[in-house]
């Protein structure tokens, strides 16, 4: 029989989930935390670019969702630094943020719909959803266990300056 002894206050690693999707926000977080993670909950990016900007304690890995909602007509100002932005680009600001970092974007759009809309997921861990909880959690033990994301790396680019179709 094949155990895990439970992660020590020490081993415990922090994770960010960002979706706008309750049932999916739902099974993410019940499942990280069994597996002994700590899970910061974000319903979308405005929320999680604040956390991630104002949280004390580290975040080992930002797992969102690529199609958040809509930004709408929203600044980034004084009162508000957080704007609601797409998914991809809410790894972008947390790499400029963090400069290297871990994450996983995941959608229920298929390889053929993201490419046909210019969004590149090339080079990022991606979680096709629906998802299966032993494929969640295998994707995270990978993905913390591999070297972060940073800067440079050409899949975190900002897909701003393309023609991004927003759906919802």
């Amino acid at each position: 029989m094949d155990t895990q002894a439970p992660l020590s206050s020490s081993d415990t690693k922090t994770i960010l989930v960002v979706d706008d999707d309750p049932s999916t926000m739902l099974i993410c977080v019940k499942t990280l935390r069994a597996e002994g993670f700590t899970v910061l909950e974000a319903e979308g990016s405005s929320e999680a670019l604040k956390i991630l900007a104002t949280h004390q304690e580290p975040i080992d890995l930002l797992l969102t969702d690529l199609m958040l909602a809509p930004p709408g007509f929203e600044f980034a100002t004084d009162k508000n630094p957080y704007p609601r932005v797409h998914g991809q680009d809410v790894i972008q600001r947390t790499l400029a943020m963090k400069k290297t970092f871990r994450v996983i974007l995941m959608s229920s759009l298929s390889y053929h719909e993201r490419k046909a809309h210019s969004v590149v997921t090339d080079h990022v861990p991606f979680l096709q959803k629906p998802f299966s909880v032993k494929a969640l959690t295998e994707l995270v033990h990978t993905v913390l266990a591999a070297a972060p994301l940073s800067c440079d790396d050409s899949a975190a680019k900002s897909t701003a300056k393309q023609d991004v179709r927003w759906y919802g």
